[in-house]
């Protein structure tokens, strides 16, 4: 009998990699397994654009590659942000630049330095490529400039900024990421992650793709995931100084973009009254559930400024969030609940339709006034 293989020691992981806790998205179904409406994930509520249905069922055969630059999306991008198109990388959701960008420029013994509630991939992203994560403390929920700052030393290579941020909703204006990237090393790549940047009003703006057109140390990156109403066809892009997109592109799959989402994504770019209609609703009912919510401040109910397609609120009474989150389940709502990046006493609400942020209001205040 041949000698058994269980005596043999298996493959083993970098110890950094099993140190990853695996990014948990949000659910879609009760803990019966029954559907739920989903408002968890950040997903638009008004779907998808017209045009870019019809252009998905346009595409080429799937026999075909796609265009591995994805050229004409690069240059439709560009063209709708003043930016140069050779400066923009495209990547599968914008969660694989913010890989890139720490497998890019950290290693092993080297520090990524993000800011507490910010947005899970950072942890992962660091721990991927080695790195050690760093935790900058928040100021009640947002960014802390000098916190972060004050966590700099000579292994930082990565700073990650969510801005918006997610989960929490704060937003640093344009003086605070000015003085922060001033304040840096410039051999310390600094990320602003915009996933949310077209809910943010054109007079709020924060100057980052600015800071990336004139500065060699600075990476912006979005999606289409989320106004756009693309997140199946995962689409991302960043853009930055010639050598960093350099680097991404070194690193990054070779036909990475798919057919259908590079049409997809080219079509919701160019449909602009889609586009500022899901930001209106957001704005618009964004406004009307936490205003629905600041009426339950009796009840522990704090709603956090957002400048995102969702809000955090916190459950500081009699009332947990856990037993929110539910008490909406058991009335047909999934939220966000998110103990396991430090928010036990918090949920986070996608701004959905009309009649389910109304709804979710009145189930709150029933089960608010339930709990006493």
């Amino acid at each position: 009998m041949s000698e058994t293989t269980t005596s043999k020691p298996a493959p083993a992981p970098k110890p950094w990699i099993k140190a990853i806790h695996a990014y948990v998205p949000g659910k879609s179904a009760g803990a019966d397994g029954k559907p739920l409406i989903k408002l968890s994930a950040n997903e638009n509520p008004l779907g998808t654009s017209e045009a870019a249905l019809a252009a998905r069922q346009e595409t080429v055969p799937p026999s075909l590659y796609p265009d591995p630059d994805s050229r004409a999306l690069r240059e439709a991008i560009a063209a709708r942000h003043g930016l140069e198109a050779a400066r923009v990388v495209m990547g599968t959701g914008s969660d694989e630049i913010l890989n890139l960008a720490a497998q890019g420029y950290a290693g092993p013994g080297d520090e990524v330095i993000y800011v507490r509630y910010g947005f899970a991939v950072y942890d992962i992203a660091a721990r991927r490529c080695g790195a050690v994560p760093v935790v900058a403390p928040d100021a009640d929920y947002g960014t802390d400039v000098d916190a972060l700052l004050g966590l700099v030393t000579e292994k930082t290579r990565v700073v990650f900024l969510a801005n918006p941020n997610n989960p929490t909703g704060s937003y640093l204006p344009k003086g605070e990421i000015a003085r922060l990237h001033a304040a840096l090393p410039s051999d310390v790549l600094l990320v602003i992650d915009q996933a949310y940047g077209e809910y943010v009003p054109a007079e709020d703006e924060d100057g980052a793709f600015a800071l990336a057109a004139t500065h060699e140390n600075v990476l912006v990156t979005r999606t289409f995931s989320k106004i756009f109403g693309l997140a199946g066809e995962r689409v991302g892009w960043g853009t930055g100084a010639p050598a960093i997109i350099d680097t991404l592109n070194r690193i990054r799959g070779p036909f990475n973009v798919s057919v259908t989402a590079q049409a997809s994504a080219l079509a919701a770019l160019g449909d602009t009254a889609f586009i500022e209609r899901s930001f209106t609703h957001n704005l618009e009912e964004r406004a009307r559930f936490v205003g629905k919510l600041e009426a339950l401040g009796n009840h522990g109910l704090r709603p956090l400024p957002s400048q995102a397609n969702f809000v955090l609120v916190l459950f500081e009474g009699s009332l947990s969030a856990e037993a929110a989150y539910n008490g909406l389940a058991e009335r047909g709502y999934i939220v966000r609940w998110l103990p396991g990046q430090g928010l036990p006493q918090a949920l986070r609400f996608t701004i959905g339709k009309r009649v389910d942020m109304d709804a979710m209001a009145e189930a709150l205040a029933e089960i608010a006034e339930a709990a006493g």
